[in-house]
């Protein structure tokens, strides 16, 4: 059984729809609902046919997350499950070490006492701070994190490290993702927040349909062609699929060291500004959009280079950003239609 952390999330409930079509293993995630939704695997049977079973609970509870080891036998992980909004990290600091460094913890105390040895770790370009050469490869120095979000990441590398260490049966890999947008071909699954939106496509997109009255550009007098930041985007479907690879990867003892880390980009830097103009290219709606100061905790630019996971994990991105747009557009249209039926 592979167990999927934060299954009902942005990128949990991707992978599962990716696992659920390419693996006859069972499935099963565990998520609180505190940022997702229990009608996630309602989408996600309708868009693979099979059934996920998610335990509801809080993986900072150590003796409740226990208690689905001891239920169920599990011989993976895919850990999604955190708290990640730049900003909101921030401004709440203890919240983000708590809920994200204490519930890897206990994942691994887990992992050792029922011998679980395959480990996928949700990672993030936030680890690089600001780099200062690009694009930025595995060999890039990690810098001082730019965010307490960033620093969870860079520390729950650490940690799952120095798990290996002491366990020469354990392997992991951290996949440091850039920017996922967009959404299941489908247009059945995608992004879904819990109140403010706190990345941008779901907030141009919220924008675009009416549900909110105009977007933030967050600073325009950074060192960027435009003036507005540079991220990587790259689609969730793309990301998800490198999941599966990487877990296939541990599992099948492919991989060369005990922990390894990818980096997961489409090699490509994209302004916040570009993003909104491909966004109003592929929907047709022109966008209400303000620019406003900088955010805390944003780096002015970053994107990727991906090589490695094309060469180890024989991974390539599918979906250009006018895709990446037009899917999240359609999944924005889809959740209208559901509001307009109740």
């Amino acid at each position: 059984m592979i167990l999927i952390t934060g299954g009902a999330g942005y990128i949990g409930s991707h992978t599962l729809i990716d696992l659920a079509e390419i693996t006859t293993e069972e499935l099963l995630s565990v998520d609180n609902f505190e940022n997702s939704s229990a009608a996630t695997f309602d989408r996600i049977a309708a868009i693979c046919k099979k059934k996920v079973d998610n335990t509801e609970i809080d993986l900072t509870d150590l003796q409740k997350t226990t208690e689905v080891f001891q239920k169920n036998k599990i011989t993976a992980i895919i850990h999604f499950a955190a708290h990640k909004a730049v900003g909101d990290s921030v401004e709440q600091p203890l919240k983000y070490y708590h809920n994200n460094i204490q519930s890897l913890v206990n994942l691994l105390q887990c992992c050792e006492e029922f011998k679980v040895n395959n480990f996928i770790f949700s990672s993030s370009c936030t680890v690089y701070g600001q780099p200062e050469v690009l694009p930025v490869d595995e060999s890039s120095p990690i810098l001082p994190a730019e965010s307490p979000y960033g620093n969870t990441k860079q520390i729950g590398e650490e940690i799952i490290k120095d798990f290996c260490t002491a366990n020469p049966s354990f392997n992991a890999i951290a996949l440091r993702y850039f920017n996922p947008v967009g959404a299941h071909i489908s247009g059945l699954n995608g992004e879904l927040p819990t109140g403010v939106p706190s990345n941008l496509v779901p907030f141009i997109t919220q924008t675009g349909i009416g549900i909110r009255a105009q977007l933030t550009v967050f600073g325009a007098d950074y060192n960027t062609r435009d003036g507005s930041c540079v991220r990587d985007y790259i689609h969730v479907s793309d990301i998800a699929h490198a999941h599966t690879l990487a877990l296939n990867r541990v599992q099948n003892n492919d991989n060369k060291e005990q922990f390894e880390v990818f980096n997961l980009g489409s090699g490509n830097g994209t302004t916040v500004l570009e993003a909104i103009k491909a966004f109003e290219k592929v929907s047709g709606v022109a966008l209400n959009y303000k620019i406003g100061p900088r955010r805390g905790g944003d780096i002015e630019q970053v994107y990727s280079d991906s090589t490695k996971a094309k060469d180890e994990l024989g991974w390539e991105t599918k979906f250009n950003l006018d895709e990446m747009m037009s899917s999240a557009w359609k999944w924005e249209l889809q959740l209208k239609a559901e509001r307009e039926k109740i």
